[in-house]
């Protein structure tokens, strides 16, 4: 006879307020689709905040790592052996997501109130990489061409869309101007020393190791 007995596997009461938060289906879904949980997200930071050991333990269960970032930020890392859903960013979109970090970390922050433009991280991105290489990236035939710049600007927007989902940027005013928040150090993990941060990120951009080394979850995207 199958037993019923479940005294064993009670959940814990703090676990049982957290499920029952209203908040916690929505912010469960963000969370298995890859975003990131910044400040910025007050209430939802704050459920984590409260009850970070008993969510942490619940998605181990799901072979998963609930992640508090060093700069604050949350989210889920599944383990190989995890059945949750997950895939790598393209080259392109690791790339501006170095970029952004590099101009979250520039002074150019602090006189934009943290807002930028499409536009500019173009520029940035043209500043600091190869544009052969970045063409690339789009087209490995591509020749420089104005319709090859069209696509490359193309890219670079859908990227800025891909991250915004993932919420390392966030959408202000027009769909061009955005704010980076601090979700962008997760492309810094593997520079955090004592070393400035921001030479170490150029460092990597403009010697090509700006897309190596960070996995991120999120859906596949494959744009032609």
């Amino acid at each position: 006879m199958l037993s019923t007995n479940t005294d064993d596997q009670a959940l814990d009461p703090r676990l049982v307020q957290a499920i029952a938060n209203p908040l916690f289906p929505a912010l469960d879904n963000q969370l298995r689709s890859g975003r990131h949980i910044t400040a910025d997200e007050l209430e939802q930071h704050s459920l984590l905040q409260e009850y970070y050991p008993e969510l942490d333990a619940f998605y181990q269960r799901y072979q998963a790592e609930l992640v508090r970032a060093p700069e604050g930020f949350y989210y889920l890392r599944p383990r190989s052996t995890s059945e949750l859903g997950t895939s790598i960013l393209s080259e392109l979109e690791m790339l501006v997501g170095k970029v952004l970090c590099y101009l979250y970390l520039s002074p150019d922050r602090l006189i934009n109130e943290g807002v930028f433009s499409v536009e500019d991280l173009q520029e940035e991105i043209l500043t600091l990489s190869n544009e052969q290489a970045l063409l690339r990236m789009v087209n490995q035939r591509a020749g420089g061409s104005d319709l090859d710049k069209r696509k490359l600007a193309d890219k670079l927007k859908s990227a800025i869309r891909r991250l915004k989902r993932i919420g390392m940027v966030s959408s202000v005013g027009s769909q061009d101007k955005f704010r980076i928040t601090e979700a962008v150090f997760r492309f810094a993990a593997d520079v955090r020393s004592d070393e400035d941060p921001r030479e170490l990120q150029l460092r990597m951009i403009k010697e090509g190791e700006a897309v190596a080394g960070t996995e991120q979850q999120d859906e596949q995207e494959n744009e032609q």
